[in-house]
């Protein structure tokens, strides 16, 4: 114990108070203020009204809400499966030595780079079912007879909706596992190709394992960004048609500024990071 109020154990902790507190404001404390608001019915101004542990057993028997949580669980898994396979499809590719390596790595990167707000109204304008660029180059090559609403059809939406996030999000993935692949060592390929495997056995045996450090902190960081996505899904959709696309964070920011139910605002969003930790 003495030794813990030595000199050098206070300048320790002199320098690491101003991240504690920074985390403290910004993290511990609008975490347990969210959870104080969870148990009452309050609009934030003039309605406080103690509820208790009542919004925490009305959602549990809410279908609406476990529903938007599996659109959720269902978004985020194809979206991070969409950015795995192309991104790792153009790491693989690009790490080899091509033509053009350096101009096609710019461009690729091109839509991680623009802000989330540009892309959704750009791709909402893309497919917009009367004077979208989609639709007009699909009638040219004759794979569509009418106009498709990509954004207002029940049966297509939600697809629609994942394949611009699985754009906007891919170069996240290439970049990073094109970062792994170049830590590999060739002369493990050297060895593996003197030994006669072949590419697939290469892919397998090095690659991979040398790439899972990686794709695991990867699929950590994009699993977690996606399952709390907001912009892109709201300004293409709003959540709509039908609720098709309606996910937490789309259901958690209607509460808040529309209906103005802030106490079961906080009881969804921990509600749904315990299914998110589950």
């Amino acid at each position: 114990m003495k030794g813990l109020f030595e000199k050098t154990h206070v300048s320790g902790y002199i320098f690491v108070l101003p991240a504690i507190i920074t985390l403290m404001l910004l993290v511990t404390y609008p975490l347990l203020y969210g959870m104080y608001i969870s148990f009452f019915n309050t609009n934030l101004l003039n309605q406080w009204d103690f509820v208790g542990l009542g919004h925490y057993s009305e959602i549990f028997g809410n279908l609406e809400f476990i529903k938007r949580i599996i659109v959720t669980l269902k978004f985020t898994v194809v979206t991070v499966g969409g950015h795995f396979v192309i991104g790792l499809g153009l790491a693989i590719l690009l790490n080899r030595k091509l033509p053009g390596q350096t101009l096609f790595r710019a461009i690729l990167i091109l839509p991680w780079l623009l802000p989330e707000v540009v892309v959704g109204l750009l791709w909402k304008w893309l497919l917009n079912p009367m004077y979208g660029l989609m639709n007009y180059y699909l009638f040219k090559v004759h794979l569509i007879s009418a106009p498709v609403s990509w954004l207002s059809d029940v049966s297509v939406a939600f697809w629609a909706v994942v394949a611009v996030c699985i754009w906007k999000g891919f170069p996240m993935l290439m970049l990073m596992v094109l970062a792994g692949l170049q830590t590999i060592s060739e002369d493990l390929y050297e060895v593996a190709k003197i030994d006669g495997c072949t590419g697939m056995q290469s892919f397998r045996y090095i690659t991979l394992p040398g790439l899972l450090p990686v794709l695991l902190v990867s699929l950590i960081l994009d699993t977690v960004w996606w399952f709390k996505h907001f912009t892109v899904v709201w300004l293409l959709t709003q959540g709509g048609p039908a609720n098709e696309t309606n996910i937490v964070s789309i259901d958690i920011y209607k509460s808040a500024f529309e209906y103005f139910e802030f106490g079961k605002v906080m009881r969804q969003w921990r509600l749904s990071s315990c299914w998110f930790v589950l």
